[in-house]
Formats: C-alpha cells, structure tokens, sequence
C-alpha cells in the first residue's frame, strides 16, 4: 500500500490523503511489483485525472519492430496517461474487414491469434500474450478499406464493436477497448469517399478524425529552411484545404469533425470561425508544433521531420496563441515511433513522426505554463479532461471521489483521505500525480518505448508525472 500524505486536489487545491495498492506496479527503473506499505509526503504533487492522448501509433500488429502494445501502453504510462485512442494504420490496417490473406504483411500475427480481424486481435490483446497492460485503450477504425482512400468500410463490419452496440453478448475485453471513432490517420479522407464516411460517422454517432492535410510532393515546410536545405517543400495551404472542405461538410452534414495536429495559422483562423459559427468542429495540436518551428530541420534533422511539417516560427506562435484563446481543444501526442536506421534516411526517404509520450508534459508545462499562456489547471484540462470527453468517456471526478467516502460525522476541517482500496466501482477510475515544479531532462535511452526518435532529447523542461493510477492499482511509479 502507497500513502500521499499532504497531496493537492488539481481543481479545488483541497489537501488531502490517497491511499494506493502497488501489486504489479511498473516502476521508474523497469522492476515491477509492491514495495509493501510506503509513506510519502507529497506535500507540492498535485492529483489530477489521468492524462489521455487520442492520437497514438503502436504499431501492433506489423510493425512491432518500432513498437508494440506493451512497450507502447508502458510508454504511455510513464508520461502519465490512463486512456489512448489506437490509430487505424495498422499492418494490416484496422477496417473491420475479415483478414482473407494469410500472406500479406502483418496477418499472421493476427490470424496465429485465433482471430481474424485486427479489431479482434487488438481487443483480446492481453489474453493472447498472456500480459496486463498498465493503460487502457479505445480502438480507432479506418475511414476506408486497407485504409487505401477508394473505399468506405462497411458499418455493418464493424458496427458491433461499438460501446452500447450488444454489449449483453461482448466479453470483458471487448467491453474495455471498444471502437470510438472513424479515421484514416496518416492521410486525409479522400474526396471520393468523403460523403460516404461522413454518412458512416452519422450512421454509427462516431466522430470523424481527420487527418487535415493531404499533399504530394515535398518532405518539409515550404520556406527559406526548406531551401536552405535544399529539399522539396510543402506549402501551408495543403492543411487549410482539407480543413475548410470538412468545416463546410459539418455544417452540411452536422457531423463532429476532429482536426488532427492542427500546425497553421491559416488553419487555426478557418476553425476559430467555424467555432463562433456552432458548427461541430474541434481540433488538436501537438507538443512538437508548440515548441518548434521548421528551424529545427537545421538543428535535429530527420528526428525534426512530420506530416504535417513543421512550420514558420509564426505559425509555431499562432499555435499558441489559439491553445491560448481556447480554439485548440486539446493536445495530443501523435506517438509515431520509427527505427533510427529508417530516421537516418534523409529527408526525402525518412519516415514522419516522432515519439511523445514520455515527455509531453513536461515540454508543454516549460512552453506554456512557465511561458505564462496559461496555468497549470488548464494544461490538465487539455490533456486529461478534453481528450477524454472526445473519446467518450468522463475524467475522473477526484472531489466527487472524496465525497463518496466523506463520513457524514466528520469534523468539517478535517483532512479528507481518498482510499482505492474501499471502492466497490473502481474500474473507471485514472489519476496522475503530478510534480508541477520538477525540473528534469529528456533522456531518450531512459524511455520505455522501443523507439528513440524525439528532438527533444538533452531539453530541460519542467512538470513531471510521478505516478500514474488506473482503477484501485499503481500503475506506474517514479515516487
């Protein structure tokens, strides 16, 4: 059992006691398992709902040489989050679509499984490897078949996954990681089959997750960087295009359109309107479109190269002045994990996409908290509460919590203690502690992933998750 003495309630600064069970946590250096009964003073941690990124690569199955689902959710867990949303680009991708070749890359992972769809595969995760992953997950289905752009999935293949879509007849695990939203992360829905997602997204009452931003030529932002180095460009206005086709399809259609990794000023203009219009748009960005701009290209390389690129320093401004103003709802991650020797390629040949999870917080606490645009309360709230909601679920409720367990007699000024151990209805439960104040450095060769492609390596940053709690149990501790 963990005790935090003198720990701080994120939203209402009440002082209070939490009490933990540790049996099977992960810990800091790798061990896992309890350390029998600690007492701490956490006297300046505070206790917040988990963090929860909808936007999140492991690359289970096809590609677990990058990453899998234990070293991704392990990952995940490390950087504070209780809850990630699956992307689709699985190998085979993640469309419903009964796996019929026993020879294409990826499908004997999941055809040795005993299942035959990646849904299946991904749902039953834990008890085909016989692990216990310290994060749950909601799975994302492709907006088209192979995630290939030419055609819509079938509602009817994958509507069953669904929460509330025969739940009588589900087992535990597809009940945990159910399907929560529509997407073709990695590309944009094609013009072709866009009215035929949009009617799936209305049909089944999923949010469509867009990939805004659709380009085919160049591997950097189009600028004095990109000739400077002498490589292609890609123009700003390729995400505004996908953005402001989709923000006239929600006010056609009404469906919620989310915005993935959102990096323009131009961009961040269109939704700003759209929102002060009612239209159902929201949107995200990413730590890396915060805190760099394309003239890190000249500084880290490859490990600096994404879809979308990142821009102009003022673009890199706009972003945080919309994080600021309220028209960014939330941040993601985008974990996008790739080998080294892949990164080594060169700009033209080297994969998009850095790793995140590990650090997140702590680049985005020393950006926009140290750098005064907003306060530690609204961080959490981008990346806990807001992601959360999107995904379909509510962020833990830590006073509601309290209130549970206040005894009707005790003296008013009492401190109050939150004990997992007596909550008969813990499952949904996810907390983090945080060190607002901790000042540490990224150390990629210390990170649980299996990849190691950040530019933040060797930055000083600020804010540290300490411990990630997931129902009753530690999930994961660096206390």
């Amino acid at each position: 059992m963990l005790t935090l003495r003198n720990i701080k309630v994120w939203d209402t600064d009440e002082i209070i006691d939490l009490k933990v069970p540790t049996d099977g946590t992960l810990f800091e250096d790798g061990a896992e398992g309890g350390n029998g009964d600690v007492e701490i003073d956490a006297t300046g941690l505070t206790l917040a709902p988990g963090f929860a990124d909808p936007h999140v690569h492991f690359r289970d199955p096809g590609q677990t040489y990058k990453e899998s689902m234990v070293s991704g959710c392990a990952a995940a867990a490390s950087g504070g989050y209780t809850d990630v949303l699956i992307m689709p680009n699985t190998v085979p991708a993640m469309d419903g679509e009964t796996i019929d070749d026993p020879e294409a890359p990826g499908a004997k992972e999941v055809l040795d499984s005993g299942y035959d769809t990646v849904i299946d595969y991904l749902q039953h995760y834990e008890a085909i490897h016989g692990v216990s992953l310290p994060v749950r997950y909601d799975l994302c289905v492709c907006a088209s078949k192979g995630r290939a752009g030419r055609e819509a999935t079938e509602l009817e293949h994958w509507r069953r996954y669904m929460p509330g879509v025969d739940d009588d007849s589900k087992d535990d695990a597809q009940l945990a990681h159910p399907v929560t939203a529509i997407s073709d992360d990695g590309s944009a829905v094609t013009p072709e089959i866009l009215d035929d997602v949009l009617k799936l997204a209305r049909e089944s009452g999923l949010c469509l997750i867009e990939h805004c931003e659709h380009h085919d030529t160049g591997a950097v932002n189009e600028g004095p960087v990109s000739r400077e180095l002498g490589v292609p460009g890609i123009p700003e206005d390729t995400e505004l295009k996908v953005v402001a086709r989709d923000i006239a399809k929600a006010r056609e259609t009404g469906v919620h359109v989310h915005f993935q990794h959102v990096s323009t000023a131009i961009s961040f203009d269109a939704i700003r309107a759209a929102k002060a219009e009612g239209l159902p748009i929201t949107c995200e960005t990413a730590p890396h479109y915060l805190a760099l701009s394309d003239e890190a290209l000249l500084k880290y390389g490859t490990l600096a190269k994404m879809n979308p690129p990142l821009r102009s320093e003022a673009d890199r401004k706009a972003t945080i002045a919309a994080i600021a103003d309220g028209t960014v709802d939330l941040l993601a991650t985008d974990h996008a994990p790739h080998t080294m020797e892949e990164k080594d390629l060169g700009f033209l040949e080297a994969p998009n996409g850095i790793i995140g999870l590990e650090c997140a917080y702590g680049v985005c606490h020393a950006k926009l908290v140290d750098g005064g645009f907003i306060s530690d309360k609204r961080l959490i709230e981008l990346m806990s509460v807001e992601p959360m909601r999107l995904m379909g679920h509510e962020p833990t409720d830590v006073t509601a919590l309290l209130d549970l367990e206040t005894d009707a007699s005790r003296e008013p000024d009492a401190k109050r203690v939150l004990d997992l151990t007596r909550h008969g209805e813990a499952d949904g439960i996810g907390l983090v502690v945080l060190d607002t104040a901790a000042e540490w450095t990224v150390d990629p060769e210390a990170f649980h992933s299996k990849a190691r492609n950040t530019p933040f390596g060797g930055w000083r940053v600020t804010g540290r998750p300490m411990a990630t709690i997931i129902g009753r149990n530690l999930a994961f501790s660096r206390l």
